[in-house]
């Protein structure tokens, strides 16, 4: 049985043609985005400073659209309680980002996952999950966290 949430990518992340398209710009920022909100529900605590950090990367970063961007983050809190699987977004980001775009989408992970100031054994996972799903090495993904440290210091 298909999730919500899967339906909303499926909808929005269908390359056209066969499966060695590439995705659109706006279906990337949508594959990353699920990536994203995985981190930010990863600890079951999603306060405000994380829904603002959310969406200043989903808005600025990725310039995910108001209309989707809400239903991207009500339709993943909806889901939080399921395990989701990260592999159809990580397979997306694997096959069409290159290795700079994959470097700032864990940047932009530990970033929101350093929003609230406390780093969760859970979202640490995720990302770590994340970076070994999409080919990242361990020092990318070490200097990526020092990265985003540096920023909220």
């Amino acid at each position: 049985m298909l999730s919500k949430i899967s339906a909303f990518f499926e909808r929005h992340l269908q390359p056209a043609g066969d499966a060695s398209s590439p995705l659109s710009h706006s279906q990337k920022q949508l594959a990353v985005a699920a990536l994203l909100i995985e981190v930010a529900m990863a600890d079951h605590v999603f306060d405000e400073r994380e829904m603002q950090s959310l969406k200043t990367h989903l808005t600025q970063k990725f310039a995910i659209a108001d209309a989707q961007l809400a239903e991207l983050i009500e339709l993943a809190k909806e889901e939080s309680a399921e395990a989701t699987s990260l592999h159809q977004f990580t397979t997306l980001v694997h096959q069409h980002c290159n290795q700079q775009e994959k470097f700032e989408l864990l940047v932009s992970m530990w970033e929101l996952a350093f929003a609230d100031n406390d780093l969760n054994k859970y979202e640490e996972y995720v990302i770590r999950k994340v970076a070994d799903l999409i080919y990242v090495s361990h020092t990318e993904f070490m200097r990526a966290k020092s990265i985003a440290k540096n920023k909220i210091s």
